[in-house]
């Protein structure tokens, strides 16, 4: 029986599965992700690896492995995998899987709780109340965003940057712009601006729905923030290093944009008291996929890899 480190507890049906195919070792300190030298030591001694974000796999940690690497593969937890260098791993006859589809609608639902709680100042107003700041009703209190009817501008469509187009424009009435690499269609009506700035400046709200990785460090930078209305709303649900964190603090101190929605961190789990501090801000703790079916949905995703492998069969997910 192969030999498999999961790197953070999951949920108990996907220990039971695992069980069933593996001998499985769970890893006791999982506050923080694996350093590279811990990731080099896991690839020394284990067959198969299920990580998930903050592990780092890195071209350092493959290095230091060397010709002592034993494991063969590495079943993402999760749809991003930017934690992982992938040529690094192919280099070293390692494959990579990772979980795309069954986080999808659950990290569109977490766009749409940010973009109502940021726009109508929910998250603002539960600690005025939570204070004992409240004194009443009035025709003045409060005053948020109307959401409906609004433009949206998805930055990065794929599966996510669609349901979350989808959402806006169906549920809500909305417009929709979008940014995307490539060339895409779309099931409803959307409009295609090539350039960046050009979508952050013809949006009322900003959805950042691209995946993370070198190509898209520090992506949404100080021009573009610049670009936005005044009135703007800005949120991220893809990676915190996607947007330069710097930049967006300066835009809303300075009212260059009103407010902003975040659910992911340069930095995780350190986030700027500049940011804790700011009533525009709604903050969520990474909660993306933070369902018991979603999770458990990731987790029997990233073991069907590993199965697979077992049995000899190509890995559904790969990378």
């Amino acid at each position: 029986m192969k030999t498999l480190l999961i790197t953070r507890l999951l949920p108990e049906a996907n220990i039971a599965t695992a069980r069933q195919h593996f001998d499985v070792t769970i890893r006791e300190e999982e506050s923080a992700g694996l350093t590279p030298a811990e990731a080099a030591d896991a690839m020394k001694t284990y067959d198969l690896i299920l990580p998930t974000l903050g592990d780092a796999f890195t071209a350092e940690a493959f290095e230091m492995a060397g010709a002592d690497l034993r494991c063969k593969v590495l079943a993402n937890f999760g749809v991003g995998y930017n934690h992982i260098d992938v040529d690094a791993a192919k280099a070293a006859g390692v494959l990579v899987s990772n979980t795309p589809g069954a986080v999808t609608d659950a990290t569109a639902d977490i766009a749409m709780t940010l973009i109502l709680s940021t726009c109508r100042r929910a998250s603002e107003g539960e600690r005025v109340l939570r204070a004992g700041n409240w004194h009443g009703w009035g025709p003045t209190q409060m005053l948020g965003m109307h959401v409906t009817g609004k433009t949206v501008g998805i930055i990065g469509m794929g599966r996510i940057g669609q349901a979350i187009a989808h959402r806006c424009h169906y549920g809500f009435g909305m417009d929709v712009v979008f940014y995307n690499r490539s060339a895409k269609e779309t099931a409803f009506p959307a409009r295609q601006i090539d350039d960046l700035a050009g979508v952050m400046a013809a949006a009322d709200i900003v959805v950042v729905a691209v995946p993370g990785g070198a190509e898209t460090n520090k992506l949404i930078n100080g021009d573009c923030f610049a670009a936005m209305k005044p009135s703007g709303v800005f949120v991220n649900i893809a990676r915190g290093d996607v947007v330069d964190e710097p930049a967006l603090i300066s835009a809303l101190q300075d009212g260059q944009i009103a407010g902003a929605g975040l659910d992911v961190y340069a930095q995780e789990p350190f986030v700027p008291l500049a940011l804790r501090e700011m009533d525009n801000v709604t903050l969520l703790p990474h909660l993306g996929t933070a369902a018991l079916e979603v999770r458990e949905d990731m987790g029997q995703m990233a073991l069907d890899n590993l199965i697979a492998f077992e049995e000899g069969r190509d890995l559904p997910q790969a990378v």
